[in-house]
């Protein structure tokens, strides 16, 4: 596959980068991407990816467009009000880069199904509202050794952190399991600054391209989290637990399961 004149032109700022060029940009459009969640995070993430043209997405949410979305989830518009997020998401994507073939999941990612649905991507963005969903992202993509990207954020905060199976910390490293439900309040009871989300989802897409092209170093081993009332950035490094209950030598989560879905934590 050669870029065709209108390829040239379109990605014409990746390619005057010395460190992507046209092997970077062709890298890029042979590349694989889920998005879990389109709504604060995934919404960015998903115009950003779009536009630099990764050559497939796909995009997971059983959500409808609400108007509460509205104030930071970026690629729903009013007119979208009760559409299916997916269907939503897919039009915008395809507006800025008709290059992209875009795949809805509009669907629940459960244990029963997230295996299935991952498989066969290079790379995963979470971008989801709980935290049994995070530590079921985690799982999977560890289980079927899929690199990823987490993100979260509430009030004026925002975390994310990079995963490569086999080589880094997992998640669950680092958090080790949910918490109780009802401990952390939900973006719905706390709020949530709309730009923030924007910050994060940016940032999550950056590490996906990083990690496609080659170019820099993803956020393996660190947590970068930020305070946007200050706008300080905090980076915090650690290393594989080896009592890691998924990614150790003797761990022993082998098989997915739904935990409880508690209330949302550091996310959309």
């Amino acid at each position: 596959m050669n870029l065709n004149e209108e390829q040239i032109e379109r990605y014409s700022r990746h390619i005057l980068l010395k460190d992507v060029g046209v092997e970077g940009q062709m890298k890029l459009l042979n590349a694989k991407v889920l998005i879990i969640g389109a709504g604060g995070l995934g919404a960015p993430a998903a115009m950003y990816l779009a536009a630099a043209g990764v050559g497939t997405i796909g995009i997971a949410d059983k959500d409808k467009v609400d108007i509460t979305n509205l104030q930071r989830q970026i690629i729903h518009f009013t007119k979208d009000i009760d559409v299916e997020k997916v269907s939503s998401a897919k039009e915008k994507m395809n507006q800025i880069n008709p290059d992209v073939e875009v795949k809805t999941y509009n669907e629940f990612l459960m244990a029963n199904n997230i295996r299935e649905i991952i498989r066969g991507y290079d790379f995963v963005i979470d971008g989801t509202d709980s935290f049994a969903s995070k530590f079921l992202i985690n799982d999977a993509c560890v289980l079927e050794g899929i690199p990823f990207s987490h993100g979260g954020i509430l009030r004026f905060d925002g975390q994310t952190m990079t995963v490569k199976p086999n080589d880094t910390a997992c998640y669950r490293c680092v958090f080790i399991k949910p918490p109780p439900a009802n401990v952390v309040p939900t973006c719905s009871q706390a709020g949530v600054l709309g730009a923030i989300a924007g910050m994060l989802g940016t940032i999550q897409a950056a590490e996906a391209l990083k990690f496609i092209t080659g170019v820099g170093e993803p956020l393996y081993n660190k947590l970068l989290s930020f305070d946007a009332k200050s706008m300080r950035f905090r980076e915090i490094k650690f290393k594989k637990n080896d009592k890691c209950g998924v990614c150790s030598e003797n761990a022993h989560i082998t098989e997915l399961k739904d935990e409880e879905q508690a209330a949302c934590d550091l996310t959309t």
